[in-house]
């Protein structure tokens, strides 16, 4: 048996292409949840402004991951922020922090809540919040049938409109229950508090006496996306003789450790800011960085959608799903015909040869090309 079209006990609506449904003009409050990674939320602010826009009035909240509300504070389209925490101590501690938290979510009284990607605590939360209309993705295998039973709709997506960049993993679903936008570009806004915050944290660097400078991000969570210490080294180096420019290198505070053995190496100025910023923060600084370069990950992400020109370099992830989109952003990739395999690593090794056999030259090559830009 598969969740009928028809409205009823524990039935979950299946919206597609040839359903009637539109969404009741009553809705106005309205909660979408994006449990993803930091670039998946990023790549969500298209959908947030799409659901501001298309529904006249709306009141929009989202919910993150503990720790990422941050980079969202200050979104005009977004009326509040719900960080999921993992509640530590023994279980009654953990379920009376749970319960406080369902409350919370309770009280807002949301017509509308929309579960943007396909994890259990997603599910369990928009069941948790009470709206009348909840909404997920709908596919009729690979998930446990108890997912029916916690929505009331279910999209199946139609075919994505834009090739590039990763808005429409969002859009697809609110598409089918009237919701879009042509305004793809992911945004971030910085607020004068974190503005003044960064300035701070750059002169207890000693960074205040640049003017310019550039930021990099050398590691990725995960290893297969790297590209080698003696080539960023090289890379530094020259940036600062080809440019005069000094280099920032973000990171998260696990890769704290890497980052200073990788600028202790360096003959030229080289900072370790990787952990010493908030997720605000770090959009804060690289919104003020006059190019952003790294590997696939949270950074050139972040730093594109504060306006911040990027350099990118991927091997095997796609590009096409996830690269900044726009003139300002390019994409360095190996001249090998397995790009993009889609793998962790070749052949799921963890190890990618194709990064491996990226040269620095053709790094180079693209930065002078964006650095000649006005």
């Amino acid at each position: 048996m598969t969740p009928g079209k028809e409205k009823g006990f524990n039935a979950m609506r299946i919206i597609d292409s040839s359903s009637t449904f539109k969404l009741p003009g009553s809705v106005r409050k309205v909660l979408l949840i994006q449990l993803g990674d930091i670039g998946d939320v990023v790549w969500t602010t298209p959908s947030i402004r799409a659901v501001k826009n298309s529904l006249p009035g709306s009141k929009v909240s989202v919910m993150v991951k503990d720790g990422f509300g941050g980079l969202l504070e200050v979104d005009p389209s977004i009326e509040s922020i719900f960080e999921v925490k993992s509640y530590h101590g023994n279980l009654f501690h953990q379920a009376t922090g749970q319960l406080s938290f369902i409350r919370e979510l309770r009280a807002q009284h949301f017509d509308l809540v929309v579960d943007l990607r396909l994890g259990d605590r997603g599910a369990f939360m928009s069941f948790a919040s009470g709206a009348p209309i909840r909404v997920t993705f709908y596919q009729s295998w690979g998930l446990p049938r108890w997912r029916w039973f916690f929505f009331t709709h279910g999209v199946v997506p139609g075919p994505s409109v834009y090739t590039r960049g990763a808005t429409d993993q969002s859009l697809r679903i609110l598409r089918e229950i009237g919701i879009d936008t042509k305004d793809i570009i992911p945004k971030l806004w910085v607020s004068d508090t974190v503005k003044k915050r960064v300035q701070e944290i750059l002169t207890g660097e000693k960074m205040d006496r640049y003017n310019r400078w550039i930021t990099i991000n050398p590691y990725s969570r995960w290893t297969y996306k790297e590209w080698s210490d003696p080539k960023w080294i090289d890379i530094i180096q020259w940036l600062w003789k080809e440019f005069a420019m000094p280099t920032i290198v973000i990171g998260s505070p696990d890769e704290n450790s890497k980052v200073e053995a990788l600028i202790r190496q360096c003959t030229t100025p080289a900072f370790n800011f990787a952990g010493k910023t908030t997720l605000a923060e770090l959009a804060g600084l690289l919104k003020l960085s006059h190019l952003h370069i790294g590997v696939d990950s949270a950074g050139p992400h972040i730093a594109a959608a504060t306006g911040t020109p990027t350099v990118t370099i991927y091997g095997p992830s796609s590009w096409q799903d996830w690269a900044p989109v726009g003139e300002q952003h390019r994409v360095v990739l190996p001249d090998m015909d397995c790009v993009p395999c889609k793998k962790k690593g070749c052949n799921h090794s963890g190890r990618s040869l194709c990064l491996e056999a990226l040269s620095t030259d053709s790094v180079k090559s693209v930065i002078s090309e964006i650095m000649k830009k006005p």
